[in-house]
């Protein structure tokens, strides 16, 4: 199947001589969720900007859908829905008013029951005759969702969408997003709260310094570059590990009461029933085991730290 979007070769180098994005090639799947994940002006919303027309790239290309976004504008521009970072709106316009005008700009007809469900669904019916100065933030972007869905685009872009909302509105707003890819809109997000892209994006892509370092498949990469930890707390406090058991890479606990084992989760999981082996070889017995796995997050700062 082709991609929904695919990215070739993208730059894009400002008039300072800043370089936002080098050589970027991505493909994104219709229907996927795709986490982007990367530090502060590591080029995220550049990226997405250019995809949305918005911002002009240095080289390369973008297509949507098989079209060229710079020669097909009109076309992929009304795939594409976008709910920025800021919160502009028109202050002394209506929710409603301000979510139909967003419709037309697309050149869509007038279509009262969709805008309704579109308002229920987001719990913005009860606010649609209010003006819009009148919202509390999370409302505001709420209604910037509505917005960006109101010409029924195939693609949606989400950009730090639950920056400074409070938890109960970012589970609902996950909660949308999860109703939107059941109904097959291809949403593409930029978080820092790396465990909302852990639990719900398929591929994580991260960014760093205008390059794109890695996009995988999210369960993939948790398996090639997740770690677990074995802690086993002794019956008796040692001095040294022992050297039978030096292959195993163990560390000792600075009381000497645990040894800690560390391996990737794509190593045969028969070398911990070896070390359990070879540790009831040499008589040791230990008290309890405690086990630990790496989070998205970890990988994430793992990744960044070794580009420094």
């Amino acid at each position: 199947m082709s991609p929904i979007i695919s990215v070739s070769n993208l730059s894009k180098t400002y008039a300072s001589g800043f370089s936002a994005l080098k050589s970027i090639d991505l493909d994104i799947r219709a229907g996927e969720i795709l986490a982007l994940l990367g530090p502060n002006g590591a080029g995220k919303t550049t990226l997405i900007s250019i995809v949305c027309g918005i911002v002009n790239a240095t080289q390369g290309s973008v297509r949507v859908a098989g079209h060229d976004i710079v020669r097909d504008y009109r076309v992929t521009r009304a795939m594409i829905g976008l709910v920025p970072q800021e919160l502009t709106t028109e202050a002394f316009e209506t929710v409603w008013n301000s979510v139909t005008f967003s419709r037309r700009l697309f050149g869509k007809p007038d279509d009262p029951k969709l805008i309704e469900k579109t308002l229920r669904d987001l719990t913005l019916w009860d606010k649609r005759k209010s003006e819009i100065r009148m919202l509390s933030g999370g409302m505001k972007r709420r209604l910037l969702i509505a917005k960006a869905l109101s010409h029924e685009p195939r693609i949606l872009f989400l950009d730090e969408p639950t920056a400074g909302v409070d938890i109960e509105l970012r589970k609902d707003m996950w909660q949308i997003v999860e109703t939107l890819r059941a109904s097959g809109v291809t949403i593409i997000l930029t978080t820092h709260y790396i465990e909302e892209a852990e639990a719900i994006a398929d591929r994580v892509g991260i960014i760093d310094k205008g390059e794109l370092i890695l996009v995988e498949d999210k369960t993939l990469l948790m398996r090639k570059l997740g770690k677990k930890q074995l802690t086993l707390s002794l019956h008796e406090k040692l001095d040294a590990i022992p050297e039978s058991l030096a292959a195993y890479d163990l560390v000792l606990a600075e009381d000497g009461g645990s040894l800690i084992y560390t391996y990737t989760t794509t190593r045969d999981g028969s070398s911990v029933s070896a070390l359990f082996a070879d540790i009831a070889a040499l008589g040791l017995a230990f008290e309890d085991v405690t086990t630990n796995e790496s989070r998205l997050e970890d990988i994430f700062v793992q990744l960044v730290r070794q580009r420094q």
